[in-house]
């Protein structure tokens, strides 16, 4: 006698499909490509944009409160860190020192998540004790809020 029963797992593979990555992590990606791409053109010798133009032309897409965020973090970043150049960065605002990124801004609207992110990575010099945030979400800024993001961009940028 055959079996008419289906495994459990192929049936709840049908159901909950996995493609890896989502359109919004896929997208990011592309747009990663392409700034090293341009980035790499621009070695050549072709005429450089200014890093900074572009990472405000992509500010001034967002969506309303992304872009108040943004703009807010920029200015701080600007103002606490002038060392750091701004940078596109998997197509969102980033600062790095040397070519390499030490904090970003990742809004809301980039993976649909209900806040924006300040976010930290290994260059910054936030080490604090054995843990230590990477991390922040945003869903608006008070002076406490700026004042407190602009001692980490000083710390960050060391």
């Amino acid at each position: 006698m055959e079996s008419t029963q289906t495994s459990a797992k192929s049936t709840g593979a049908a159901a909950e499909k996995y493609d890896g990555f989502t359109e919004e992590e896929r997208s990011a990606m592309k747009e990663r490509a392409r700034e090293l791409k341009a980035s790499t053109r621009r070695g050549s010798g072709a005429a450089k944009p200014d890093p900074e133009s572009e990472v405000l032309a992509k500010i001034a897409e967002l969506e309303e409160a992304d872009r108040v965020l943004a703009e807010r973090i920029h200015e701080i970043v600007k103002a606490s860190a002038p060392a750091l150049s701004p940078k596109l960065w998997y197509g969102m605002p980033a600062y790095a020192r040397d070519g390499k990124v030490v904090c970003f801004f990742q809004s809301a609207q980039k993976f649909k998540a209900r806040y924006a992110t300040l976010g930290f990575n290994d260059p910054a010099n936030l080490d604090e004790g054995t843990m230590w945030p990477t991390a922040f979400a945003l869903t608006q800024l008070t002076a406490a809020d700026e004042a407190r993001i602009g001692e980490l961009i000083k710390k960050a940028a060391g």
